[in-house]
């Protein structure tokens, strides 16, 4: 295709300009050559000698560089017929594919090079060296690369004088680590010198200095490639200058910040095939941009457009002569229906669409793009079925059509011409139990395709598993997720040898014993990167070899199923596991030492639900990367071990429903900053709480519930002030049981915006901390089954988005604050068995919590909802008014209806006449009044106008389509 010829064309003068006129000079020549050239050769091989001693080379990449010849040198290529130097390749990654990384000082050695038309040093690391400026007196340079080689300073304008090179990749050349405040230095005045340039590559790059003139900068060369992505450039201009860029075939500006309307210019560019103007602000109409653009074979992400796509379609494929082949308009606000008219861009082989909001089915024409490799069509609201001429894209390579409502049966006949098909993704995130999509394929049928990526989640594909899978030996992915599969993974399953990075069966009906007692070959499992089983009906022990079938393991879920048996030792050595869940199972014994002094990166530990027993290694000390810990409901016991102090990562510590005993250690407080949750509740602790736990600021669920602890509650708690602050950003925290409202829920996406403290049922003793009232997010508190005495805070009002509030069975004393009535969402309360006294305030959300329970053994408390009556009241309830009271209530009820319409006939007048008055004194306000109204009429008919006739078009659009 075009964008190909051009880069072909780009290497051909790169390769002609570089002096090889004739095959055999890509050969390499000889260093010494004639003996009245020996001087020249021998201050080649010196410069590169002295080159090499300036350089650092960990990896020995430049061992060859010794001998006479240095023609034979590693990276280095002569000139066949004069034996000069012409070419040093040094990029970290050789095209025999070896690594390593060279650094040091560039010497100016290069200088004696006189024929050195081609530098590549891209992709080392010269860790923050600059980028020497005498590279800029190597004149007859054609090809300079020093991308991504960790270089500094800002760029030389004496790369300016090359006025013969070709072309110039500085892609990504500057180690931020080093320098950062230099990192905004760059500018463009030095690129005018560049005359014969055909691609420059500055992806990256910091030209934010350059943004009012970097269009006219470039424009004076003769480009048939510019690549300036992330460059800051923040400015499009609306016109284009008297330039040279009618050569110009691929435009990069993605991720630059534009907001602004897109300018007609960039399709006046007659060679462009290829636009990539993504993750910007760009907006506006561009249709009859569009509607002369033959040429244009690439049209990459040019997000925040808001039209229709079916008026682009349409003009699209009105043209005879279209040619676009990829439409990549992913990740933005498009909405409307797919048109039947995409079925006319018959040189379309690539058509992203995703993360839109493209309603309706798939047209039927889509049959008709007999190029098409790639349909990505994932996250939009379409719906319907799927149509069945998706079946004759026989050149098809990747189908996407995940997170879309679609409803319906997919057969064979789907599927049934698809011979170059590798990935196929449907899928849906919900896990609700209704499957609106049926996956409905005859055992007997043996798809024409060999898929490498299968994902089908959300859709009902059994209750049989999938015959039709078992000819598809090649894949490396299988997701077959709450798929409705009541079944065992049959025999033949296992004998595809499979080497699958990827294998998700997850919330399914399968039974059986886990894959690995199967015959799941160590050839087909070595690769297997990911094992999510959870929420099965898998029985029998996890294979005591696991960690040698699957080596390469990152993640493993094997939890909510029915396990037995005991922990493997060989976990323990899959160094690269990142996530183990083996919850909700009947595994028993105790935990081994699974990481004793094995390097690991396992961030994610759940055993939680199970009959573990025993004490907790010491050996969890070495999992420093570790952020969630969650063994809870076990039958774990001894101290917690002084080595999980090493954990300074850790977020979540969920140890609750164990036997673990001694003091809650200090050190969670100074060791684990990061803390978001604490969950110690039924265990055997006892002593005070740290006081170091309150620095623990990102703290914001605090359960240290059914323990024996004593002493008081640290008056620092107010210091955690993470229950303060409001969490704008999702983030994931594990899955948690929470008691709230009385009850106890588990919570996962929404965990983060728990706020939580529950010390109850301990031996605590003193005042309720007035501190707590600064945590204004807390959302429960629950000190019940304590020792508390002193008065309920008096700003207990400050915690307005308390929703359950537990202060029973203490000793609690004085009334019951009336500010308590302003806790709006308060919705559970228990001040039950305590010896408050007073009148129980009322109003607000009090006024709904009149169960009489909340306050049941406070002798001293009167008022409602209990029957015990306050000083005044009779029998429990205020004194009846008397008769005069209500002929004066009477009185004063007739005094305010008077009033009011008094007021409001005042008001009728003043407002009726001070406008209509206006408008009838006032001719020029009379005037501006009813040329409004006439306005705003003409507006209205104009625009219903303007929709009927669009309906009428679509009803049109659609008739024709149903006749076709």
């Amino acid at each position: 295709m075009a964008t190909t010829n051009a880069s072909l064309q780009l290497l051909f003068l790169v390769i002609m300009s570089s002096g090889f006129l004739f095959p055999e000079t890509l050969k390499p020549g000889c260093c010494h050559g004639d003996h009245h050239r020996a001087a020249s050769f021998e201050t080649e091989r010196v410069a590169l000698l002295k080159f090499k001693q300036g350089l650092t080379d960990p990896s020995h990449r430049l061992s060859s560089w010794v001998g006479e010849d240095c023609c034979k040198w590693r990276g280095v290529l002569c000139n066949n017929r004069s034996g000069h130097v012409i070419k040093l390749n040094l990029r970290s990654l050789d095209d025999d594919g070896t690594h390593g990384k060279l650094g040091g000082e560039i010497s100016h050695s290069l200088l004696d090079l006189k024929y050195l038309n081609h530098l590549d040093l891209s992709m080392n690391n010269f860790e923050g060296t600059r980028i020497p400026k005498f590279i800029g007196s190597l004149e007859k340079l054609r090809y300079l690369n020093l991308s991504g080689a960790s270089f500094s300073g800002p760029i030389p304008p004496q790369l300016g004088n090359l006025s013969r090179l070709i072309y110039l990749d500085l892609k990504e050349y500057f180690d931020f680590n080093t320098y950062p405040d230099e990192s905004s230095q760059n500018d463009l005045q030095w690129i005018s010198g560049l005359s014969s340039l055909r691609h420059l590559n500055l992806e990256g790059v910091n030209l934010s200095r350059a943004s009012a003139y970097w269009l006219h900068a470039v424009s004076k060369l003769p480009l048939s490639e510019l690549h300036l992505p992330s460059c800051g450039l923040s400015v499009l201009p609306r016109s284009l200058p008297s330039s040279n860029l009618t050569s110009l075939s691929m435009l990069v500006l993605s991720n630059n910040g534009f907001n602004s309307t897109i300018p007609h210019w960039l399709f006046q560019l007659r060679n462009l095939v290829y636009l990539d103007l993504s993750f910007n602000n760009l907006r506006g109409s561009i249709l009859d941009a569009f509607a002369n653009r033959t040429s244009l074979e690439s049209l990459r992400k040019m997000e925040r457009f808001e039209w229709e796509i079916t008026e682009m379609i349409d003009v699209l494929s009105g043209c005879n002569k279209c040619s676009l082949e990829n439409l990549n308009l992913g990740l933005n606000e498009l909405g409307g229906f797919l048109p039947y008219s995409l079925g006319n861009l018959s040189n379309l082989q690539s058509v992203l669409l995703w993360d839109n909001s493209f309603v309706g089915s798939i047209p039927n024409s889509i049959g008709n793009l007999s190029n098409l490799e790639e349909l990505y069509l994932s996250n939009n609201q379409m719906s319907g079925t799927i149509p069945e001429t998706l079946g004759q894209l026989n050149k098809l390579v990747a189908l996407d059509i995940s997170e879309n409502p679609w409803e319906g049966v997919l057969t064979e006949a789907h599927l049934s011409n698809l011979t170059n098909l590798k990935e196929l993704s449907i899928a849906k995130f919900s896990l609700l139990p209704d499957l609106t999509l049926v996956i409905n394929i005859s055992s007997e049928w043996i798809p024409p395709f060999k898929l490498q990526y299968l994902k089908l989640r959300s859709c009902q594909v059994g209750p049989k598993f999938p015959v039709w899978l078992r000819n598809q030996n090649e894949l490396n992915t299988l997701i077959l997720r709450n798929a409705r599969i009541s079944d065992t993974i049959p025999e033949w399953f296992w004998k595809l040898d499979l080497e699958l990075d990827q294998l998700d069966l997850g919330y399914n009906q399968l039974s059986g014993r886990t894959p690995n007692s199967l015959k799941f070959t160590l050839q087909s499992s070595v690769c297997l990167i990911s094992l999510l089983l959870r929420n099965n009906s898998f029985s029998g022990p996890i294979p005591r070899d696991i960690g040698e079938r699957m080596p390469m393991l990152t993640e493993l879920d094997l939890s909510h199923n029915s396990l037995s048996g005991t922990l493997p030792e060989s976990i323990g050595e899959l160094i690269g596991l990142v996530t183990l869940d083996i919850s909700n199972n009947s595994l028993t014994g105790e935990i081994p030492a699974l990481w004793n002094g094995v390097p690991n990166l396992v961030a994610h530990v759940d055993l939680s639900n199970n009959n573990l027993s025993g004490e907790l290694p010491t050996s969890v000390g070495a999992l420093s990367y570790l952020i969630f810990l969650m063994l809870s409901n076990n039958h774990l016991s001894g101290e917690l071990p002084s080595a999980l102090q090493n954990c300074t990562n850790i977020r979540t510590l969920d140890l609750g429903g164990n036997r673990f005993s001694g003091n809650i250690p200090a050190w969670i407080g100074q060791t684990m900053p990061s803390l978001w949750i604490l969950r110690l509740r039924s265990n055997l602790f006892d002593g005070s709480i740290p006081l170091q736990l309150c620095t623990l600021s990102s703290l914001h669920i605090l359960d240290l519930a059914q323990n024996n602890l004593s002493g008081s509650i640290p008056s620092c708690v107010g210091n955690l002030s993470a229950m303060a602050s409001e969490i704008e950003t999702y983030r994931y925290e594990a899955e948690l049981t929470v008691l709230m409202k009385g009850r106890e829920d588990s919570y996962r996406n929404i965990l983060y915006l728990v706020n939580s403290i529950d010390l109850s049922n301990n031996g605590l003793s003193g005042d309720v901390p007035g501190g707590l009232t600064n945590l204004s997010r807390l959302g429960t508190l629950n000190l019940s089954m304590n020792h508390l005495t002193g008065k309920i805070p008096d700003n207990i009002g400050n915690l307005q988005l308390l929703e359950t509030l537990d202060l029973s069975k203490n000793q609690l004393s004085g009334p019951i604050p009336p500010g308590m009535a302003s806790l709006t969402l308060l919705n559970h309360l228990n001040l039950s068995y305590n010896n408050l006294s007073g009148r129980i305030p009322s109003g607000n959300q009090l006024q709904t919590l009149d169960d009489p329970s909340i306050y049941r053994d406070n002798p001293a408390l009167c008022g409602h909802p209990i029957t015990a009556k306050c000083p005044g009241d009779d029998n429990g309830t205020p004194n009846p008014p008397s008769g005069d009271d209500e002929d004066d209530d009477e009185d004063g009820a007739e005094a305010e209806m008077k009033w009011f319409y008094m007021s409001m006939g005042t008001g009728f007048v003043v407002g009726f006449w001070g406008v209509c008055g206006t408008l009838v004194i006032k001719q020029s306000w009379r005037h501006a009044y009813f040329r409004l109204v006439y306005d705003i009429k003409e507006w209205l008919l104009l625009v219903i106008q303007l929709n009927v006739g669009r309906l009428q078009r679509k009803l049109n659009l659609g008739r024709s389509q149903h006749h076709t």
